[in-house]
């Protein structure tokens, strides 16, 4: 059902109350999610962005009763992922003439998902589309978080139509962050920056000073995903900023696999060393076998140092690890420290290759690491202990 944002903005877009995954499985999304799309009219009429393919029959429906498709004068591309552009086709049949307004590079994808000759026109920073009362003006923001994004910012209402820029996972009747609770919001926007913006920070922080130097007032944002903010919109700006510079928090997060529970003590006796050492850090245990892998990346995202432990299996690590070491990886944290640690019988070498992989992912490594044979006695469990005190001191 579409929804009034203002008087001359209307949300048509799509509420996915059943999304639990994105991007295949690589990001849980427990709280389901949003397809936004936006009508403006104006003298002329604009539509930005579609939804996702499994519905495009049914957000081409929703629109006609929203308004007559032919009056429809330009269709606005922010960026072209199959979230955002699944539904192209659909609408295209029935205005195939319609003007599609993106950058050269959204071109390109849209060209190479679809495979149509539609009515191109690029654009780039600076470029405007005058509808009457209002313009619409384009702002490249390439990787964030693909070649092909763009913001739109709408003048008259002082909207900024953000794309995946200030988005989150996040599926409500109530539109707006004023209408929700913003705790829900901002876990599940850091959740969301963490595991799609975070390798772009440094982009997203040039963004930010690109479009505060632009010094236009901003009533309201609407991403593409989840709420849109309009009480004090700048303030998921503000937070955006502390995010993409090296965030962290006081938290220490361990990591690990077990197979007949020796590594797992080892991870709690750590736990306890550390909590001697500083009782006022914040301590997340996390099998990496058990636990969501997304929400293990936010919680790497927050903490100043992590451990990372398994058992050597086939002289090697527990592919659980392999795994979430190849999420960290990709995803380029910064300014973070690091050890590894294991039980083993007979070979033992996981903790070095876990060394090796963290060395790897840019976390710079405290020390060698920590191993158990076999099953920890009351001896390895102090050692442990004594591990995680030096841990600690090693981050000072």
């Amino acid at each position: 059902m579409a929804k009034k944002i203002t008087d001359k903005v209307t949300w048509v877009g799509k509420i996915d109350w059943e999304l639990v995954y994105f991007h295949g499985h690589e990001l849980s999304t427990y709280k389901g999610s949003s397809y936004n799309s936006y009508l403006v009219q104006d003298q002329k009429t604009a539509l930005i962005d579609t939804c996702w393919k499994p519905y495009d029959e049914e957000y081409v429906n929703h629109l006609k009763e929203t308004i007559d498709l032919q009056k429809i004068d330009y269709v606005i591309m922010n960026h072209n992922e199959i979230d955002h552009s699944g539904a192209l086709p659909a609408l295209m049949k029935e205005i195939p003439n319609v003007p599609i307004y993106c950058t050269k590079k959204g071109e390109g994808i849209i060209r190479g998902h679809y495979h149509q000759d539609w009515n191109f026109v690029n654009v780039k920073t600076g470029d405007t589309l005058d509808l009457g009362d209002s313009k619409l003006v384009f702002i490249e923001a390439p990787m964030l978080h693909w070649p092909d994004t763009m913001f739109t910012y709408m003048t008259g209402e002082n909207i900024l139509f953000s794309n995946d820029g200030f988005g989150q996972h996040f599926a409500s009747e109530e539109m707006f962050n004023d209408k929700v609770d913003l705790h829900e919001v901002y876990s599940e926007a850091m959740k969301y920056y963490v595991n799609i913006l975070n390798p772009y920070s440094p982009m997203v922080t040039r963004k930010i000073k690109e479009i505060l130097a632009m010094n236009v007032p901003v009533d309201m944002i609407c991403p593409s995903h989840g709420i849109i903010w309009r009480d004090n919109p700048m303030q998921i700006v503000e937070t955006y900023q502390k995010w993409a510079n090296n965030y962290q928090e006081n938290q220490i997060t361990l990591i690990y696999d077990t197979m007949w529970e020796s590594t797992r003590r080892m991870a709690e006796c750590i736990a306890e060393g550390i909590r001697q050492a500083d009782p006022d850090v914040v301590i997340k245990l996390m099998n990496a076998a058990k636990e969501d892998k997304s929400d293990i990346t936010t919680e790497v995202f927050k903490s100043k140092a992590i451990l990372v432990g398994s058992p050597t299996i086939n002289y090697g690590y527990a592919y659980s690890i392999g795994g979430i070491m190849e999420l960290i990886r990709g995803l380029k944290f910064k300014n973070k420290k690091a050890a590894a640690f294991g039980s083993y019988g007979w070979s033992g070498e996981a903790v070095k290759q876990i060394t090796e992989l963290l060395q790897g992912a840019g976390f710079a490594v405290v020390n060698d690491g920590i191993r158990c044979q076999w099953v920890p006695d009351t001896a390895h469990m102090e050692e442990c202990r004594r591990f995680g005190r030096e841990f600690v001191e090693g981050l000072k």
